[in-house]
């Protein structure tokens, strides 16, 4: 290997003075900058338009039970979120994040036109989803005991403990579908996602099982190729749920801490309410992130740095438009938007005083989305991982405790805190995509689909 393969990949910036190497012959930015930025301004909306449409449907059946739950009394809602928090942290987003690795290896793949890997790759996903299934259904199923050992509140942890056991049967279904919708994004395939999503929120549960079986491996049947090679899947899978899990752990620990404050049960209805709030807005810049991954991964794998790169440059300006707009909707609504949860009015009102806080945490926590997005495009979740796990753990979580309990801010001091944890990833993932060398990533692609690639012969 010579010394320029052997380079960081974060040698040149994000819009470089040409474009000469990039496919493009002698073309500059300049020439071609207006048609280019509709074209992919077009084909951005047409998948990120579906993949926000299908995140919030998915979300919806998540959001309903909450809205349902906050009718009933405060006890029923703080044990509802305490359960569905666990449930998040040990289970869903472990699995959701494992099979996020399939944007990097199944987009990748699309772009070079290895179609035959595909298939592979999600059921590769698949095995390996459907054995992690087993514990996380096991801890669940202890979810009163490992409440009581954390000194919740006795009446949530029982309440909680019951509502966790009707959610294992939900984990191995969840675990495939996250497999098989990554598998048709990668291929710009989203019209089965929303029609599947579109039912699943009409009938609710039942629905959501017989669409999740109802597309199948998405090839022709199950080659005995995905059981060799798991390792490669692994080495990739760990880190993107890694990526992940440290994420949402944060946020869901918020809750736990906050069953931990001198009026439990208005504490913890107040952050869930607040999390399903933010988990709403966060439909949006998901949806944007999905896109931006799967069009960065098919780009690179297809050899065109350039088209990845604008890409990156024109996702980064949608993520900070609807941004601005849903804060400002945020902060608008505050005084009324808690009533769509429950009648409580002191809850309602302690619900206004967090929310202005809460919309510049959704802001800040949107652009990381999209950054993340093309983190996993392009194959970064080792980085990923790093990044979060210090903005994080070395700064949100430490500032939301010193908010919360030292300067008795209160609730509102958790989200504070976690606020600077996610400035401060989004400020990492932004200085490491504007640094990006975009021609050793589509080398460093190549590399990656030809050196997991089964002949096609073989792939049946």
């Amino acid at each position: 290997m010579d010394q320029e393969d052997t380079k960081s990949t974060l040698d040149s910036p994000l819009i470089p003075s040409s474009e000469k190497g990039f496919g493009y012959g002698d073309h500059t930015l300049a020439k071609n900058n207006n048609a280019e930025i509709i074209v992919e301004l077009k084909k951005q909306m047409r998948l990120a338009g579906p993949l926000v449409v299908v995140s919030f449907l998915q979300y919806s059946l998540q959001m309903i039970s909450v809205m349902f739950v906050g009718r009933l009394d405060e006890l029923s809602l703080a044990s509802a979120s305490m359960a569905t928090s666990f449930a998040g942290v040990t289970g869903f987003s472990f699995m959701l994040g494992m099979a996020s690795a399939l944007e990097t290896l199944c987009g990748q793949a699309f772009g070079a036109k290895q179609y035959h890997m595909l298939g592979i790759h999600m059921q590769r996903a698949m095995l390996v989803l459907t054995l992690v299934s087993i514990p996380i259904a096991v801890l669940w199923g202890f979810t009163e005991e490992i409440f009581t050992m954390l000194k919740q509140d006795p009446e949530i942890s029982m309440h909680a403990g019951l509502y966790a056991w009707w959610l294992i049967p939900s984990i191995l279904p969840y675990g495939l579908l996250q497999c098989q919708l990554r598998f048709l994004q990668a291929q710009n395939n989203v019209l089965p996602l929303i029609i599947s999503t579109g039912i699943s929120s009409l009938v609710h549960v039942l629905a959501c099982w017989t669409s999740i079986f109802r597309f199948g491996f998405g090839n022709k049947g199950f080659s005995k190729e995905a059981l060799d090679d798991l390792l490669s899947f692994i080495e990739l899978g760990i880190p993107s749920a890694l990526m992940v899990c440290l994420e949402q752990w944060s946020y869901e620990f918020l809750i736990i801490v906050s069953g931990l404050l001198s009026n439990p049960k208005l504490e913890t209805s107040m952050m869930s309410i607040s999390m399903n709030t933010s988990a709403v807005a966060f439909r949006i810049p998901f949806g944007l992130g999905s896109a931006i991954s799967t069009r960065v991964s098919n780009e690179l794998g297809a050899g065109r740095p350039y088209a990845a790169r604008l890409a990156v440059l024109i996702v980064m300006f949608l993520a900070v438009t609807q941004g601005l707009l849903l804060s400002s909707i945020a902060v608008a609504v505050r005084s009324i938007w808690g009533y769509m949860y429950t009648n409580d009015e002191e809850l309602v009102r302690y619900l206004a005083s967090v929310m202005p806080v809460l919309a510049i945490s959704n802001f800040l926590d949107g652009m990381q989305t999209v950054l993340s997005g093309t983190t996993r495009g392009c194959g970064w979740q080792k980085i990923g991982a790093y990044v979060n796990l210090g903005s994080y753990y070395l700064v949100g979580l430490p500032f939301a405790i010193i908010l919360t309990f030292v300067f008795h801010f209160g609730g509102k001091g958790l989200w504070m805190g976690i606020m600077c944890g996610s400035g401060l990833q989004a400020l990492l993932l932004c200085a490491i995509t504007m640094h990006t060398n975009w021609e050793q990533e589509a080398m460093k692609s190549k590399a990656r689909v030809f050196a997991s690639t089964i002949p096609t012969n073989l792939a049946s």
